[in-house]
């Protein structure tokens, strides 16, 4: 039995793309939500326009609370910022404070409804180096947002939600999130929409 697709309702715009050539070809889709088995720890969405990702980073923000940590995985185009601006949005930061990769400064803090924490270990280069950026003092003010977490996974604590950014063939984005603990948990049952999964009476 095929899961039925279904779209993001915080999505009204399916324009194309605007970051970069690799997605200027995506042809037009829904926005497909699978649930697993656990949907409250492990998830997937794909994404096709970079609204899709914004909308989907929307509904992200709009959950996230003092504490909260979402670690961010993927190759360079992948949408990662896009993403985080999405999730500047849902948490209220204003427009003027221009959520962009901190490539270079490393860690950005923006106030909003809940302030945000924006931080990219690209350029870390050690784990000494990293101890200097003071992530564990700022997790206790701030719902946090980390690019590139897998060169540095214990950046984040324990309980973190991670979400790994795929590139179609396509140019479409997958999403895989996963939460490690009851607050990730918390915010991944909230985004995560359900696709009934059919009992053995209703199969075949």
């Amino acid at each position: 039995m095929t899961a039925d697709i279904m779209r993001d309702p915080v999505a009204g715009d399916s324009g194309p793309r605007q970051d970069g050539a690799v997605v200027a070809t995506v042809p037009e889709a829904p926005t497909a939500v699978v649930a697993p088995v656990d949907p409250a720890s492990t998830a997937f969405a794909v994404l096709v326009t970079s609204e899709d990702t914004k909308a989907w980073g929307r509904r992200l923000g709009r959950e996230l609370r003092i504490g909260d940590v979402v670690g961010l995985v993927g190759p360079l185009g992948a949408g990662k910022t896009t993403l985080t601006q999405g999730i500047a949005e849902g948490m209220e930061i204003a427009a003027h404070r221009h959520v962009a990769s901190p490539t270079f400064a490393l860690v950005n803090e923006h106030p909003g409804r809940v302030p945000l924490l924006h931080a990219d270990l690209y350029r870390v280069a050690s784990a000494a180096e990293l101890v200097e950026l003071g992530l564990d003092e700022a997790f206790d003010r701030t719902a946090s947002v980390i690019e590139w977490l897998d060169r540095f996974p214990s950046a984040a604590p324990a309980d973190h939600l991670r979400v790994t950014i795929s590139i179609g063939p396509d140019g479409a984005r997958r999403l895989d999130w996963h939460a490690s603990g009851p607050s990730s948990r918390r915010v991944a049952d909230a985004i995560a929409f359900r696709v009934p999964v059919p009992s053995p009476t209703n199969v075949g």
